[in-house]
Order: C-alpha cells, then structure tokens, then sequence
C-alpha cells in the first residue's frame, strides 16, 4: 500500500503538532508553594492526554489539507475457473427448434436455449474469463477474452438474431483459439462450441488448425444441438462415408485425431443442453490466476476526523475547566465571632 498526497508540500507545515508539547491551553492556577499542590498522577496522565489531542488536532488538520490518498493498485490473486472461448453457430439452421421447425408460442429456437443456458453459466464462478465468437459464412469476434460477466452476458444475449445461411467452422475455429493469451501458459483452457452442424474442413487449412491445438492443447468441447430424427455424430452413413456426406461425423473424427482433450454432447433438447453445460463447468476447476485492481481511495476524510477526534477532546476539557479562585471561602468582618470576656480569678 502506498501513501500519496495531492500537496505533498502542505506537510512541511506538521512540526506545528508540536506546539502543544510547548504551550498548554489550560488555565494555569498560580500557588504560593509547590507544596501545596501534592502531586496527582490521574492529572499529569489528563495533561498529557490534552496535549495528545492537541497533536492530532493540529496535525490531522495538516495532513488533510495535503490531500492525501492510497494509490491505486494491482494485485495477482489465484481462484478456481478456467479460460473459456465460446464459438456459437450463427447459420440459418439454428433459428428452428429442435423439432427441425420455426418456433412459435412458447418454443425456444436453438438459438435462444443456448443464450438462456450459456448466459446462466457465464458467471456461475467469479473467476472464470469468456470470450465469445459466432460464425457463420465468416468469424466474427463478438467479445475478446475478459472477466467483465456483464459484458459477456451481453454478447451471449445477441446469438438469437437471425442468422446467415452457411457455416464455415474452419475460420471460425481459427478465431476462437486465437482468444488465448500467449503469456497463460498454465491456465485451463477451454474450447466450447455451439452448433447444430458441421461444414468441410479444407485439409490445407486443417494443418494450420492441428498446429494451433497442440501449441495451445485446449480442453475441447462440442455441444452438438441435433435435430430430432437428424443423424448422429457417430453414425456412418449407409453410402460413401466422405465429409461432404457426414460432415458432422467427420468434424467429431478431426477433433479426436487431434490429441488434445476432447468431448462430444450430442443434446436433442433445452434440458440436454443444460446437462452438458453443466458437465463441462464440473470439469473445468483448475487453479486460474486472475487480476484484482484496487482502486485509488482518498484519505482526507480518516484525517479530518482524526482531527476533529482531538478538538472535541481540546473542547471538552476547556469547558470541565473549574476557576479556583471562585471556591476559596472567603470571611468577612461582621461574620467573624466576638470575643468571649475572660474572667479574672479572685
């Protein structure tokens, strides 16, 4: 913590909180011998109280006049998350339900399910940070990676607009690793891809793509939102088994030759979405180093209070003041008894 004032010049005026060490505002009583006034130690421990008081009087005064303030600072701390890289599908297919239809009434569109659950799970712990990207014919950055929550909460809220038609997953990828800082090396990644589909990958750009895995190795995972009555990820087609026949089949097999971590969840509803959202938040519970900024805070308030601490005590003990002088008794004249006449003996 470091102390800083506005007017560091101000506070060559504080040896004048030693004057009450000189000088006493107390009444002085004077008294004829030294003698007469035996010594009190309650009173020597109330002089040197005043004058205490008279210190940080003075001196809480001059320092508030300094401005004076603890600066700002920023503070490495260590929490339980993960960095997350949120890759949302915006093709056209992800506006239907997963019945395959446009949502009416109360149905929610693939779309709006995966808003309401991901927004529910940015923020579920406070250390986690997110960046979110959504692709369709091209990437597009919707927040870089932060542990601003609001701000991906608001990002998340915008992946239910109408969507384009085609899904080029390739680039999207290639944007979402590029969310990862290249000076976190021991932090937990993770990968997180939402979408109801797949698209070829070009082979010129999966070498570029298994470069940028196994330099990063994230945890990888595909929440995969399939229509009912759709083929599955692991389902071979009763054809030729090309990319361009089972996109989503070969997608799932280019992500396990990968050699980095890697889970598929295949969810048929809102409720299958939710269980595996919540499956990868229990699994992501590394150690994560996270950034805590303290702001500058002002001081001046604690020192004019200090202050006023000691002119209230300087107040109070003027007015228990007593004048001495008031109580001696004085004797008149006509008060004073008459002489009793003696008697002589015979």
């Amino acid at each position: 913590m470091r102390l800083m004032a506005d007017f560091p010049w101000v506070l060559w005026l504080l040896p004048l909180a030693l004057l009450p060490l000189a000088a006493s505002s107390q009444r002085v009583t004077p008294l004829s011998s030294i003698a007469a006034s035996p010594v009190d130690g309650l009173s020597r421990l109330i002089g040197w109280g005043l004058r205490a008081a008279g210190i940080l009087a003075i001196g809480g005064l001059v320092a508030a006049l300094s401005g004076p303030y603890r600066q700002g600072e920023t503070i490495t701390r260590t929490g339980i998350g993960a960095q997350v890289s949120i890759l949302v599908d915006r093709s056209g297919s992800m506006n239907e339900t997963f019945a395959g239809l446009q949502p009416s009434g109360a149905e929610e569109s693939k779309a709006a399910a995966s808003r309401r659950l991901l927004g529910e799970f940015v923020g579920s712990r406070a250390h986690d940070q997110f960046a979110v990207s959504a692709f369709s014919t091209a990437p597009m950055l919707v927040v870089p990676m932060t542990d601003r929550h609001e701000a991906v909460r608001a990002a998340i809220a915008a992946i239910d607009r109408p969507g384009l038609d085609y899904t080029n997953v390739a680039r999207g990828l290639g944007m979402a690793l590029s969310q990862f800082g290249a000076g976190t090396a021991n932090v937990s990644r993770a990968l997180l891809i939402v979408s109801d589909g797949a698209a070829v990958i070009d082979p010129r750009v999966q070498g570029t793509l298994r470069a940028e895995f196994a330099r990063l190795r994230p945890n990888l995972y595909w929440l995969f939102l399939r229509t009912k009555g759709s083929p599955s990820i692991s389902d071979r087609p009763s054809g030729e088994d090309t990319p361009q026949a089972a996109p989503e089949r070969h997608l799932d097999l280019f992500f396990k030759s990968l050699g980095t971590p890697y889970r598929a969840f295949e969810a048929e509803g809102a409720e299958a979405v939710a269980d595996a959202i919540g499956q990868i938040e229990r699994l992501e519970r590394d150690p994560i180093p996270y950034i805590e900024q303290r702001p500058r805070r002002d001081l001046a308030g604690w020192a004019y209070g200090i202050s006023l601490l000691g002119l209230i005590l300087l107040v109070a003990a003027k007015l228990a003041e007593a004048d001495l002088s008031l109580r001696r008794p004085v004797v008149s004249a006509s008060a004073a008894p008459a002489p009793q006449p003696q008697r002589l003996a015979a």
